[in-house]
């Protein structure tokens, strides 16, 4: 029964890495925003913390496969 407890942590990952990729989209937003308003030190920020968050939203369950696949390999 312990081996199955780190497939409940499967549910969360889903749910972080799409609060994550709205986050990106926030961020998206905000960069075209300031873009247009010729903000450059908030356009780098915007920039900066979209690609982290969208980073961040498509690595952590591809890094949650490879540990589950690892798990179950053994």
């Amino acid at each position: 029964m312990n081996d199955m407890n780190f497939m409940g942590a499967g549910n969360w990952i889903g749910m972080l890495s799409t609060i994550l990729i709205i986050i990106c989209f926030y961020f998206t937003l905000t960069f075209f925003q300031h873009l247009r308003l010729n903000d450059e030190r908030v356009v780098k920020q915007s920039k900066l913390a979209a690609v982290i968050c969208l980073a961040l939203g498509l690595l952590l369950p591809v890094l949650y496969g490879f540990y589950v696949y690892n798990q179950m390999m053994r």
